[in-house]
């Protein structure tokens, strides 16, 4: 799963990073403050990709004395540092250039090299946009996207998405923007995007603020896989005699802590016991990969 939202946040990187610079070039020979606000844009994504590989990179070390379940939740830490990147730099400063724009308007010059630009940057955004797509398309199942997107647990791909869908969106706004106050004469269309620009930032950051804080605070698994726990742990009646509760939580993309409190058999040994607790924990590792590490309580049955 990590070599897959590796190859989605480089080619999200690749792109933005070339994008950003030839926005700023247009937006520097053309005054365009819609322009600008894209090459802002564009640059906190570049950052935000390096942030997001920063994540990866931190998730990967093991456990020890201080964190004994390890790092994995460093990736849901930076994706939050992203949702906010988003929101105080990308939606601000294209808020304030928009707003800047509207009270000192400044006729655009050589218009249609921001048309060349923004089609370009459309093309390499595409790109980027469809590879995010088609990993999270696969990644979803049969879910729907916006309950795979709540149900997610590793958000690197899904933070991509949204980056590249809220920056087509953006480049669809510049443009229509800048066309509008060419054919028209009036400059402020072009502050106006930048405006909009930035309410479309705003709302990505903060919906992707409210999807990863779950992850954060520490989200159960997906039904299934708890679905899948519990039917290990019922497959042996004369053994165990209940299944009282399956608490689990992720502590990374692929981190499962479980807790799981049974019903053993009254005339089990002790020795017995621990023998099955042994198996069941090796059994449950087998059939639910993510899971790493399982707690098993001995209590009797919860009325």
């Amino acid at each position: 799963m990590e070599s897959t939202s590796k190859k989605v946040i480089y080619a999200a990187l690749a792109g933005n990073a070339l994008i950003a610079v030839t926005k700023f070039i247009a937006a520097f020979i053309t005054g365009s403050s819609a322009m600008l606000s894209e090459g802002i844009h564009s640059v906190v994504d570049t950052g935000n990709e390096l942030l997001l590989l920063y994540g990866l990179h931190r998730a990967r070390k093991p456990a020890d004395e201080n964190f004994p379940f390890g790092y994995g939740k460093e990736v849901y830490f930076w994706s939050f540092v992203v949702a906010i990147f988003i929101f105080a730099i990308g939606a601000g400063v294209s808020l304030y250039e928009g707003f800047r724009h509207l009270a000192h308007p400044r006729p655009l010059e050589h218009v249609y090299a921001n048309y060349i630009v923004l089609v370009m940057a459309m093309l390499f955004e595409g790109f980027s946009w469809r590879v995010a797509l088609k990993e999270f398309s696969r990644q979803k199942g049969r879910r729907g996207y916006l309950e795979a997107i709540h149900r997610a647990k590793n958000p690197s791909v899904f933070v991509v998405l949204f980056e590249d869908s809220a920056a087509l969106l953006g480049l669809g706004v510049a443009f229509l923007g800048i066309l509008l106050g060419q054919i028209t004469g009036k400059t402020w269309f072009d502050g106006a995007a930048s405006i909009i620009i930035g309410l479309l930032l705003a709302g990505t950051a903060l919906w992707l603020a409210y999807e990863i804080k779950g992850l954060l605070v520490g989200e159960s698994a997906l039904p299934e896989v708890v679905n899948c726990i519990r039917r290990q742990a019922q497959a042996c009646p004369d053994k165990i005699e209940h299944v009282n509760e399956v608490l689990t939580m992720h502590m990374g993309p692929d981190f499962i802590l479980v807790n799981l409190s049974v019903d053993f058999n009254n005339r089990l040994t002790a020795d017995e016991i621990e023998t099955i607790i042994h198996q069941l924990d090796a059994e449950i590792k087998k059939a639910c990969p993510e899971v790493k590490k399982v707690f098993i309580e001995a209590e009797s049955r919860q009325k």
